[in-house]
């Protein structure tokens, strides 16, 4: 249960080990943030599925760092330019996969409004008051619907996601297989599944209220771990 603890402690020493690279998709993951917000801030009923969907696709931007662990397992030398275009080895499995994610986080980004006509009573929230919204009692039944759809979904891209994007890097399989074997990871190892669910959603959280500058180093370090936890995993 505990095991993803380890996998963030080695994580955090392959940063240490190659911190240009790594931080490189920090600052990447922050721009990346930042331009979803921008162009957002005058649409507050998107702004929790953008979250939720950047989330869903991080998986496939943080192939950069997969392939930085990578590396340091088979004693390379952290090389950014070697990390840009790790998919080019698997790329039309990684491409199908990344539009499975892609629909995912379109189809939550429309429900999500749909949730919103349907159950919020009041004016829309703007983004300074979406927050207070969120954690307020006052729109109970708006809440429970709009994070019980939002749970769905994210389960749904949880368990497709655990590992698959670095065993397609590492083996070379089908976007198919690749999401079944992480299917049968979450289920054959629930207790710390739900201990890296809990970690991802606090180190994303931290990049978050920090207003995405801590998204420089819990971004990488998501990365790197998921590295290990797919090496763990998966015999």
């Amino acid at each position: 249960m505990m095991r993803p603890f380890h996998w963030l402690n080695m994580a955090w020493v392959d940063m240490k080990s190659c911190p240009a690279a790594s931080l490189f998709y920090g600052f990447c993951f922050i721009a990346g943030g930042g331009l979803m917000t921008l162009s957002l801030r005058s649409a507050p009923e998107y702004i929790a599925a953008v979250t939720a969907g950047f989330l869903i696709v991080g998986p496939f931007l943080a192939m950069g760092l997969y392939e930085i662990s990578r590396r340091r397992e088979l004693g390379l030398p952290c090389n950014l330019v070697a990390t840009l275009t790790p998919w080019k080895k698997n790329a039309s499995n990684l491409a199908i996969f990344a539009v499975i994610l892609l629909v995912i986080f379109l189809v939550w980004a429309r429900a999500s409004l749909v949730v919103f006509a349907l159950f919020y009573s009041g004016q829309l929230p703007t983004m300074a008051t979406f927050l207070k919204y969120a954690v307020s009692t006052d729109h109970l039944d708006f809440l429970t619907a709009y994070f019980a759809v939002g749970g769905i979904f994210a389960l749904i891209a949880f368990a497709i996601s655990v590992v698959s994007m670095p065993l397609m890097l590492d083996r070379g399989h089908d976007a198919i297989t690749a999401a079944i074997v992480s299917v049968r990871a979450l289920f054959e190892n629930i207790p710390a599944m739900f201990v890296w669910t809990a970690l991802i959603a606090l180190l994303g959280g931290i990049g978050l209220v920090t207003f995405l500058v801590g998204i420089l180093v819990t971004g990488p370090l998501l990365g790197h771990a998921t590295w290990h936890a797919y090496r763990d995993l998966v015999e």
